[in-house]
């Protein structure tokens, strides 16, 4: 269902992709020809930036999974705090940028809160803008 009350969706077979480490958030794919890259995905995710704090989700951290299988993506992210007011606004813009890459069917974004963020997760990009920004 991909209507504008509900923009994320959910598939229960989408949890048959088996996530693998790489720098920065987990990603899987299933290579499948005409379907975004894990890469891709996270690179279109690079898009969107935290309201209070000018760093992009990526590398923030936010981003905790990305998981392809035959065009159907799940993305796990978090916020920087389980109180941010923007939340809702957070996952219906990932799921509008994940939907409209190349070959991806069906967005399901997950919220989760486990572990909890911290300036731990953010990439070696995202350390170096906070740092800049005198934020760290």
């Amino acid at each position: 269902m991909n209507d504008a009350t509900n923009p994320v969706q959910t598939d229960p077979n989408a949890a048959n992709a088996t996530p693998v480490a790489v720098d920065g958030p987990v990603s899987t794919g299933s290579g499948a020809p005409g379907v975004a890259t894990p890469d891709e995905l996270k690179d279109a995710l690079k898009e969107i930036f935290d309201p209070e704090i000018p760093i992009n989700i990526v590398d923030l951290g936010l981003i905790y999974k990305l998981a392809e299988n035959e065009g159907i993506v799940d993305v796990e992210m978090t916020l920087t705090s389980p109180h941010c007011p923007v939340g809702d606004q957070l996952k219906a813009r990932v799921n509008e940028v994940v939907i409209k890459q190349k070959g991806v069917k069906t967005v399901n974004v997950n919220l989760v809160f486990t572990p909890p963020w911290s300036k731990e997760k953010m990439t070696f990009d995202g350390k170096l803008q906070a740092s800049m920004l005198g934020i760290m």
